[in-house]
């Protein structure tokens, strides 16, 4: 039974079914909230107990850092609110989402592997949206509180998965099968035609609905799918592991009414824009600036806190020392910043700066550094074959997975997360993807025409 015929809400209505499976792409990642909040307002999605599949090299759970959490309940303030990196937890705590399966490549490490459980609530003393979240990834932004000191607590319920891409042979058959991405890009670009063919663009909103293919063509795909993955014979190594996860992860969407799929196309290869930004001096100066203290592995509640107010007077610090700098960069406001403890390098970082520009970006550099914390921001740029062999994985996962509601995917690419020179070619592939597994996609294509 696919989420969209499932029972939802308390009473146990109904949910209503879409005709075909809607996927929304868009470029900046915040823009599929909308697109989920219309699917609960249409009775497409629950208003409560939605799981969430997110694959993507970075988490997006952080929170807006001084936005009221009663703004969750205006959903046109709520939007003007997030970006990309903070944009799921408001839904949380809104009471829409449950639970989260974050599921990323090798290169993605933000969160410790394994199940979190832990609360999302309204801090009493700032009004604000924290966790009582220990892993650094929380901690780092100050967003961690103790579970007494939060009113109206939502438990959220975190899975983080590691997906491995699945090696796939340089020759096309193996064991009588052909399981090679060659053998399957034939096959997908009749989904992929189809989707273009039977477009249709919306003035206004260039909004592309389609249906993927004839019916005949889906279970021509289908049937081919099924010979790829029939027998274990015919697996390579790291495609059973991934029919491990995926089963693993059945179990946990069993627990909800439905499901929300999320791809961001930096999942398949991903860039850390900043370090095209500034030298490679430039990005160890901003890490010694930022630089995450991370408390004792065995921090009692009273280390926990220490740990976030120490970090929260830092990252204060460092946005008042470059708001400043952004009004004057003199020697003299330098100076007086760096007379701060932990502040010498930024003496260095700037004279650096202002050595290859006229005027720095100061806001940017501070953005910068809010990445610079515990950890680096995943930098790896796919080859073709590990691009393949990630697509490879994801049909694995989505073959042995119930039927998502709905589809959202985002481009990530006009701020260089995902590679420019590669979001169109990733696009494609998930899009012929999807039409294999599912066969009838209602495919909106939500973004500007400049980022084509």
């Amino acid at each position: 039974m696919s989420g969209a015929e499932a029972a939802g809400g308390p009473a146990g209505r109904r949910l209503r079914a879409y005709t075909a499976l809607p996927v929304r792409v868009v470029e900046e990642h915040q823009d599929v909230l909308p697109f989920i909040y219309r699917a609960i307002g249409s009775k497409h999605l629950p208003a409560s107990n939605i799981s969430f599949v997110h694959l993507d090299s970075h988490p997006d759970l952080l929170i807006p850092v001084n936005m009221p959490a009663d703004t969750v309940f205006d959903k046109e303030a709520l939007f003007s609110e997030l970006s990309i990196e903070n944009w799921i937890m408001p839904a949380v705590y809104a009471g829409h989402i449950s639970q989260v399966l974050w599921l990323h490549p090798p290169w993605a490490q933000q969160i410790s592997e394994g199940k979190h459980n832990f609360l999302v609530g309204k801090d009493i003393s700032t009004t604000t949206i924290r966790v009582t979240g220990t892993d650094d990834y929380f901690l780092s932004d100050g967003l961690y509180v103790p579970a007494d000191q939060l009113e109206n607590q939502k438990p959220l319920n975190l899975h983080v998965i590691l997906i491995n891409p699945t090696e796939t042979p340089n020759n096309q058959e193996e064991n009588g099968e052909v399981i090679s991405a060659k053998r399957l890009k034939l096959n997908t670009d009749d989904t992929a035609n189809a989707v273009a063919a039977s477009s249709s663009v919306t003035p206004g909103d260039l909004d592309h609905s389609s249906s993927s293919v004839k019916d005949k063509e889906v279970q021509n795909a289908s049937a081919l799918n099924r010979a790829e993955c029939s027998t274990s014979s015919s697996l390579r190594n790291g495609e059973c592991p991934v029919r491990e996860v995926a089963k693993n992860i059945c179990q946990v969407l069993q627990k909800g009414d439905a499901f929300v799929l999320d791809i961001d196309l930096d999942f398949f290869s991903v860039k850390n824009p900043f370090k095209e930004m500034y030298t490679q001096t430039e990005y160890k100066l901003l890490q010694e600036l930022y630089n995450f203290k991370k408390p004792h592995k065995d921090a009692t509640e009273e280390g926990l806190l220490d740990c976030v107010e120490n970090r929260v007077h830092q990252l204060e610090d460092l946005e008042a020392a470059f708001a400043d700098l952004c009004d004057n960069d003199d020697e003299e406001t330098l100076q007086k910043w760096a007379s701060y403890p932990g502040m010498k390098p930024l003496v260095q970082l700037v004279h650096s700066l202002k050595s290859r520009m006229e005027s720095p970006d100061y806001e940017m550099v501070h953005q910068a550094g809010l990445t610079c914390d515990y950890m680096e921001l995943p930098h790896h740029v796919s080859t073709e074959e590990e691009i393949e062999g990630l697509i490879q994985s994801t049909k694995v996962l989505l073959k042995n997975m119930p039927k998502p509601t709905l589809v959202t995917i985002a481009r990530s690419s006009l701020d260089d997360y995902c590679p420019s020179e590669q979001v169109d070619i990733i696009q494609e592939k998930v899009l012929s993807l999807l039409g294999l597994v599912y066969g009838t996609l209602d495919v909106h294509l939500d973004y500007s025409s400049n980022s084509l």
